[in-house]
């Protein structure tokens, strides 16, 4: 008499890979493309009228350090012409962010030198 074993190998394998922190805001970037023209009009007025200024106030306090300043302007233009070409917002929103975390490092670096009115008579 023959005897017949059933015997069933769960070969299932189920991998969790965590993705990263930059794979997850560039998804989040492309997701934001149906509101372009909001994060257009957020990252233009708020580097424009409120991050540049500001860094360039802070460099000029500093005592006017020309790498810092030119810093500053190149990374509002850099938001500026990736605004003005109709960039897709996973090229826009990733520059604006850079260059807003350059504006910080830069307003910080001027906090480190010192900032006083009377470097900017010199």
């Amino acid at each position: 008499m023959e005897t017949i074993i059933d015997q069933t190998i769960d070969t299932s394998y189920s991998k969790h890979t965590k993705t990263s922190l930059l794979k997850k805001i560039m998804n989040w970037c492309e997701r934001q493309d149906s509101s372009r023209l909001l994060w257009l009009g957020v990252a233009l007025t708020a580097h424009g009228c409120i991050v540049t200024p500001l860094t360039v106030m802070a460099v000029l306090l500093a005592g006017t350090n020309i790498f810092l300043f030119v810093l500053a302007i190149v990374t509002m233009g850099a938001t500026l012409v990736t605004c003005l070409a109709a960039m897709p917002t996973k090229i826009t929103l990733p520059v604006f962010i850079l260059s807003t975390l350059i504006d910080i490092l830069i307003v910080v670096s001027c906090l480190f030198i010192g900032l006083d009115i009377a470097k900017t008579y010199i």
